[in-house]
């Protein structure tokens, strides 16, 4: 089985939207509430919440990042920027993982893929100290030999391809194939190296069709579609209905 990760931060963005300033202690009682939204999504059969605590902190906050911690019963992951102020955070937070992602305060949402071989020594710092408190370290990486290559050689016992470029070209079909012929060639690379294979970044409810099919997929971590789905069905039944096309046909 394929395992859900659900994205709860563009609940959160649909809060900010209306509440930019959060009062400590009056978070459960402003909506939406992103932490009461992860439940429900747990009961519903995500397998794991993840929450990206930016630098700019534009949708999900720190009280947001300790309450989901307390409230939820499946895995937490937080994704995170290789930042010192991230790294303690982290520390202190405990979070079943962490996902290394860049950052770039003008983007509305993660593009591309972090840069291991550019930042080798920050990472491995990151990597180590995760190691040292028991919190797995995944890398949110492009489907690119050097990158994964690294990923493996630094220890980091996982990675997330970044599937965006894919998702972006599903409908042109010269530029989809090309895209997915370099994720099944990171998915097979990172497999042989001894790295667990997840996947993120434009999946929805269509090309969910081909990306289970990825070669070694262990989770998908998809936000954005979800919420979406969500403002018609209901989180339960978008859940629900991700959770069955992603491992359609498994009993």
């Amino acid at each position: 089985m394929i395992l859900l990760g659900l994205n709860i931060d563009h609940c959160a963005t649909v809060r900010q939207a209306r509440y930019r300033s959060v009062p400590a202690g009056a978070e459960p009682a402003v909506e939406p509430d992103p932490v009461a939204l992860a439940v429900q999504a747990e009961r519903a059969g995500a397998d794991g919440i993840t929450i990206h605590l930016r630098e700019d902190r534009r949708h999900i906050i720190d009280a947001d990042a300790r309450r989901v911690r307390e409230s939820i019963a499946t895995r937490l992951n937080l994704e995170m920027a290789c930042t010192p102020e991230m790294t303690q955070i982290a520390i202190e937070l405990k979070p079943d993982s962490v996902c290394l992602v860049p950052e770039n305060r003008a983007e509305i949402t993660t593009e591309g893929g972090l840069d291991v071989v550019g930042q080798r020594e920050r990472v491995k710092t990151i990597i180590d100290a995760m190691a040292a408190v028991g919190v797995t370290v995944s890398l949110f990486i492009d489907p690119d030999e050097p990158q994964i290559a690294l990923a493996a050689e630094l220890g980091a016992p996982c990675i997330e391809l970044h599937t965006g470029a894919w998702a972006n070209a599903f409908y042109v079909e010269d530029r989809r194939a090309a895209e997915w012929s370099r994720l099944v060639r990171g998915a097979e690379q990172a497999h042989a190296l001894g790295l667990t294979v997840n996947a993120g970044h434009g999946i929805n409810y269509v090309n969910v069709a081909e990306i289970r099919t990825l070669p070694h997929l262990h989770e998908c971590n998809i936000g954005h579609s979800i919420i979406s789905r969500a403002l018609f069905t209901g989180i339960d039944e978008a859940v629900r209905e991700m959770r069955e096309r992603l491992n359609a046909g498994q009993s």
